[in-house]
């Protein structure tokens, strides 16, 4: 994308789409240079990366997408990738204008599994020394919610990404699977703790012992899958959920994902001393005040991050 730059074209303006095009008008040799350019400033909103393509979705461009680009090796997750991921989190972390994010691949692949020719001839030293995939949880990490929109294959390191999501939606034709035990090892991404949180120990176990995939509509029955979609619909349905999540004040969305996230981390007990002190603590936000007059009011709440 970068290779469009070229120093002839940077010093034109243009205030939208329509300009640009009249702008071309006087000058053909550029006309599909210009629109490329236009595409590109309007929609990506991270730097230029290898392995993941970064854009804004939504008919405002609050929600940011993060695509994986590995296509011929059905976006194995290797070590510079997840660190592409990490950097474009922490981007759109940054973005104010930004609400939620949703990761997803092609309809092919959500992602393989880890890269296993990378790690093939690691040593015990060399995994436990460097402390090997320590930075993959950047996504479990983020505030922002994350949707999954998974296409085809989402095995072993791709399962487990998934599983770093706030919400898993799945293509008709989509696989979860966890086959590290058929490799001789056992997940390291989260496989064996998030999973039985997730579908509950038995089933967990049945998928993590035996190594073989389940299909979207299992996943969805035990719970892994919110929804199932069509494949060519997935990433624009999950996209429109994220928007529908981007509607309400972004710091009380934080504040409710933050809230759910403790159930697993804690006791019952301690879980619901936790809801109620963020559920009070909403009272001294703008948006909780906006939200309650507008339902009284019956109009539409007009949040402010605040």
């Amino acid at each position: 994308m970068l290779s469009y730059f070229v120093p002839e074209v940077l010093p034109i303006q243009s205030n939208g789409l329509w300009g640009q095009v009249e702008q071309s008008k006087r000058n053909k040799h550029f006309y599909y240079l210009h629109l490329k350019i236009f595409f590109y400033m309007e929609n990506i909103v991270a730097g230029s990366f290898q392995h993941i393509v970064v854009e804004r979705r939504g008919n405002v461009g609050n929600v940011g997408l993060v695509m994986l680009n590995r296509p011929k090796a059905l976006n194995a997750l290797c070590d510079a990738l997840m660190r592409e991921v990490s950097v474009a989190f922490d981007d759109l972390e940054a973005d104010s204008k930004i609400g939620a994010i949703v990761i997803t691949g092609n309809e092919k692949a959500f992602a393989a599994g880890a890269d296993i020719k990378e790690m093939q001839n690691n040593t015990f030293s060399q995994t436990f020394g460097g402390n090997f995939l320590s930075h993959w949880d950047r996504v479990a990490r983020s505030k922002k919610p994350v949707l999954a929109a998974v296409n085809g294959f989402a095995l072993g390191g791709g399962c487990e990404l998934a599983m770093m999501c706030d919400i898993i939606y799945a293509g008709d034709r989509a696989k979860f699977g966890q086959p590290e035990i058929k490799l001789g090892t056992i997940p390291g991404a989260g496989g064996t703790q998030r999973m039985p949180r997730f579908i509950g120990k038995s089933k967990a176990m049945e998928i993590l012992l035996v190594g073989d995939p389940i299909n979207a509509q299992e996943a969805e029955r035990c719970g892994l899958v919110a929804k199932i979609f069509p494949a060519d619909k997935l990433v624009d349905e999950t996209v429109k959920i994220a928007e529908k999540i981007c509607a309400h004040s972004k710091f009380i969305v934080s504040m409710c994902k933050e809230a759910v996230n403790t159930a697993y981390e804690t006791s019952l007990t301690e879980g619901l001393h936790f809801e109620k002190r963020m559920f009070h603590t909403t009272f001294a936000t703008e948006d909780r005040k906006e939200g309650m007059n507008a339902f009284v009011e019956k109009r539409p709440a007009k949040f402010q991050d605040k």
